[in-house]
C-alpha cells in the first residue's frame, strides 16, 4: 500500500536541483522508450487470449481504423490499442525521490480559494490515476458540490470500475471521495467518462458513464439522493445502449419556470454509426431516455465536445470541433448546434474558420501538449474547450496553436444572436511568452458572471513527465462580470505550480492526463476541477483530481478588457431535423454591471426551492442565517422573495422574506 506524501502547507517553497538529475531523467526516458520501440514491432492481428476485462477475446485489430478506436478518447478504446501494440499503457518517472521533497512556490492568490483534492484514502500503485472531470453544484443547495472523474482504482477488479466521485457538504471546503466497504466507488461496471447532473424536481444526482451494463459501452449510470453516501447510489435505465459510444457530456434545465424544467439531455458520439453526433433527452426526470435525434452524420467527423443549456429560456448548445483527420499539425473547426424547443429539434448554428491545432506532436490520431513519457509525448489534446450560455448570449473557450514555438493559446469567442455569429477570437491568456495554454473549460452564474479556467505554463521554463522537481503549470483564469462583454485581467486561480503528472497505470494510455474538464456555476459561486501532479506516490508525480470556487461576489480591481466586436461568420444550415431560423446580428458594446464589495453578498434566486432548504441557500450565498424568515410548510416550494435574485445585500444584515 502506496500513501501520498505533500505537504499540509500551502505556502511551500520550491528548490532548485541540479541539471545533472534532469539529465539522467531524460536518459533514462530514452532508454525506456527505445525498450518499448523494439516491443512494439511484435503487433497481434487477433487477441487470442485477454483477462482484461476491457479486451474482447477475438478482437481482430485489423479494424482498429475502421470502427473508430483510435479516434475514441475513452479508457476501453485505449486498452485495446494497448493490447494490439498501437500504444503503450503508462508508466511511473524515473524521477529521484530527491524530487518528494520540492515543491514549487505559492504565488499571491487571486481568483479561487483553497485548492482541495479530490483524491481522499490510501492509494495502491500502480492504479493511482484520477484526472478528467466534470463538475457540479447544487442549484437548490450551494454547500453541495458533486465532481465526478476517472478513477483508475478499480482498473482490475471485476466488474470494472473506472469512475469515482467526491462530494462536498459545506461548499467546497473539503471534498471525501465516495467509497464502499470494499474499498471501491459505487459505480460498478463503468468504464469512466464522467457526467454529473441533478435533477431538480426529485433531488436526485445522476451520473453519466461509459457503462457495460448497456451493450458493453453504451451511456447510462447511477442516481442518488443523497450522494455522500457511498450506499445510496443505485443503477438506473441506460441512456442508450450500445458497445462503440465515447465522449458524452450532460446538462439539466433545473430553472423551476421553464417549460422544460428536470429535462436532462446528454449527447455522444457513436462509432457504430460513423462517429456521428447523437443526443438524448429524458422528459420524465431519468425514467426512461427514449427521445433520440442525430446532429451529424460522422462525414466529416465532429468531435462532440461539450453540451450546455441556457437556464434562462430553455435552449440548449452543442458544441463540435471538426479536428481535421488528426495528427499533428492539423487544423480546427468549431461548430455549434442549437435546440430552442427542448431537444426536439436542432439547428446547426455554427460553422467556424478553421485555425490551428495545439500541441507539439502526435501520438497516433491525437496530438500532445509535451514531450517525454514512454510514448514519447503526452497529454493528448486536439484544443476542446466548453460553451456555457445565459440570456440569450453563449460563450466558447477553446485552445489553438501559438506563434511559433507556442504550442498552445486560450480564445474566448461570444455571440449574443443565440449562437448564429460570433465575435473576433479574444485570447484570454495575456502573457508574452511561448509556454502552453490549454484545456479550458468555462461556467455562467444566474448572475451573468463568467469564470474561464485553463491550464498555463508561464511561471515555469519546462516540463518535465512525473518529476516532482520541475514546476510546469498552474490553472489560470479570467473572468467576467457582465456575460463576456467585458473581462477582468488573467490571473492565478490554482494555490502552486504543479509538476507535469506521470500517467503510471499500465492500463490506461500512456499518453492520458484527462480530454475534458466541465466547470459549472449557480447564482453565488463557479466551480470546477483539473488535474494536478503535486502528490507524490513512490517519488514519482502523479495525477490527482484537485477543485477549487470562485465566489460571484468576488472579483479583482484591475481595469477590464473588452470584448471585440463580432466578425463575418458563415450562414447557419440547418440540421436534418430543424430549420434554421433568421437572427439579426448585433454588436455588442462593453458595458459594466454592478460588483459586490467584500462586504456585499449576492441574493440567491429561491424560487423552486423548498421551503425546509431556504435557510442553507441564504447561509450558502454568504448571508447571516438569522435574516431570513420562511412562510410555508418545508416540503413546498417557494413562489416568491422579498429581495430580487442577483441584487446586492450586507452580508451580515440584509434580511429578506420568502414564501410558498
Amino acid at each position: 500500500m502506496k500513501t501520498k506524501s505533500t505537504s499540509q502547507s500551502a505556502f511551500t517553497v520550491r528548490l532548485l536541483v541540479a541539471s545533472v538529475f534532469c539529465a539522467a531523467s531524460v536518459v533514462i526516458t530514452l532508454l525506456a522508450f527505445g525498450t518499448f520501440s523494439a516491443q512494439a514491432q511484435l503487433k497481434p492481428q487477433v487477441i487470442m487470449q485477454s483477462t482484461d476485462p476491457l479486451v474482447p477475446v477475438g478482437f481482430d485489430c485489423s479494424r482498429i481504423s475502421e470502427l473508430g478506436i483510435d479516434k475514441q478518447e475513452n479508457l476501453r478504446a485505449g486498452a485495446i490499442m494497448i493490447a494490439c501494440g498501437e500504444a503503450q499503457g503508462g508508466t511511473p518517472s524515473a524521477s529521484s525521490a530527491l524530487f518528494e521533497a520540492i515543491e514549487s512556490a505559492l504565488a499571491p492568490l487571486a481568483y479561487g480559494a483553497t485548492d482541495v483534492d479530490l483524491v481522499t484514502g490510501a492509494e495502491t500503485s500502480p492504479n493511482i490515476t484520477q484526472s478528467e472531470t466534470f463538475t457540479t453544484v447544487n442549484p437548490e443547495n450551494a454547500n453541495q458540490i458533486v465532481v465526478a472523474y476517472n478513477d483508475s482504482r478499480g482498473r482490475n477488479v471485476s466488474p470494472i470500475n473506472i469512475s469515482g466521485a467526491s462530494v462536498s457538504t459545506d461548499g467546497g471546503t473539503t471534498f471525501t471521495r465516495v467509497t464502499l466497504p470494499s474499498g471501491q466507488g459505487p459505480f460498478s461496471n463503468t468504464v469512466g467518462d464522467p457526467v454529473i447532473l441533478f435533477n431538480g424536481p426529485t433531488d436526485t444526482w445522476y451520473t453519466v458513464w461509459l457503462d457495460g451494463a448497456c451493450g458493453g459501452q453504451g451511456l447510462g449510470g447511477y442516481k442518488s439522493t443523497t450522494p455522500w453516501v457511498a450506499t445510496s447510489w443505485t443503477h438506473y435505465n441506460c441512456v442508450h445502449s450500445n458497445s462503440q459510444d465515447d465522449r458524452e457530456s450532460g446538462w439539466a434545465n433545473n430553472n423551476p419556470s421553464s417549460i422544460f424544467y428536470g429535462r436532462m439531455y446528454v449527447s455522444w458520439n457513436d462509432f457504430n454509426r460513423g462517429g456521428g453526433l447523437f443526443v438524448r433527452f429524458s422528459t420524465d426526470n431519468g425514467t426512461t431516455w427514449a427521445n433520440e435525434r442525430q446532429l451529424t452524420t460522422g462525414t466529416p467527423f465532429i468531435r462532440n465536445v461539450q453540451i450546455t443549456g441556457d437556464q434562462t429560456n430553455g435552449d440548449v448548445y452543442i458544441a463540435g470541433m471538426d479536428e481535421g483527420g488528426g495528427g499533428f499539425p492539423h487544423n480546427n473547426i468549431n461548430h455549434l448546434y442549437r435546440s430552442t424547443d427542448g431537444g426536439n429539434t436542432w439547428t446547426h448554428t455554427y460553422n467556424g474558420p478553421s485555425f490551428a491545432g495545439p500541441g507539439v506532436g502526435a501520438s497516433g490520431y491525437f496530438a500532445c501538449m509535451f514531450t517525454g513519457g514512454t510514448a514519447g509525448v503526452f497529454w493528448r489534446h486536439e484544443g476542446w474547450g466548453e460553451p456555457a450560455a445565459f440570456n440569450g448570449v453563449v460563450s466558447l473557450v477553446y485552445a489553438q496553436h501559438g506563434a511559433g514555438a507556442d504550442a498552445g493559446d486560450v480564445y474566448y469567442i461570444r455571440s449574443i444572436d443565440k449562437g448564429v455569429t460570433f465575435s473576433a477570437p479574444l485570447k484570454l491568456n495575456t502573457d508574452a511568452t511561448t509556454r502552453p495554454q490549454w484545456q479550458p473549460n468555462i461556467s455562467v452564474s444566474d448572475a451573468g458572471t463568467l469564470l474561464a479556467t485553463w491550464y498555463d505554463g508561464r511561471e515555469s521554463a519546462s516540463c518535465t513527465y512525473g518529476s516532482t522537481g520541475v514546476p510546469c503549470y498552474r490553472m489560470w483564469s479570467r473572468k467576467s462580470n457582465d456575460n463576456g462583454a467585458t473581462w477582468q485581467p488573467d490571473m492565478q486561480f490554482s494555490d502552486v505550480v504543479s509538476p507535469l503528472p506521470a500517467q503510471p497505470d499500465p492500463g490506461i494510455q500512456a499518453t492520458y492526463a484527462g480530454d475534458y474538464d466541465y466547470g459549472s456555476a449557480v447564482l453565488v459561486k463557479h466551480a470546477t476541477s483539473w488535474v494536478d501532479g503535486r502528490v507524490a506516490i513512490a517519488g514519482s508525480s502523479q495525477q490527482d483530481a484537485f477543485t477549487d470556487r470562485e465566489l460571484v461576489s468576488q472579483s479583482p480591481t484591475p481595469t477590464p478588457t473588452a470584448t471585440v466586436a463580432p466578425s463575418a461568420t458563415p450562414t447557419a444550415t440547418a440540421t436534418a431535423t430543424a430549420t434554421a431560423t433568421s437572427t439579426p446580428t448585433v454588436t455588442p458594446t462593453a458595458t459594466a454591471t454592478a460588483t459586490a464589495t467584500p462586504t456585499q453578498c449576492v441574493v440567491p434566486n429561491f424560487i423552486g426551492v423548498q421551503i425546509r432548504r431556504a435557510t442553507q441557500t441564504w447561509v450558502a450565498a454568504g448571508f447571516n442565517s438569522n435574516n431570513i424568515t420562511t412562510i410555508g410548510n418545508p416540503g413546498q416550494k417557494i413562489t416568491s422573495q422579498s429581495l430580487p435574485a442577483g441584487s446586492f445585500g450586507n452580508c451580515g444584515t440584509t434580511m429578506i422574506t420568502v414564501r410558498h
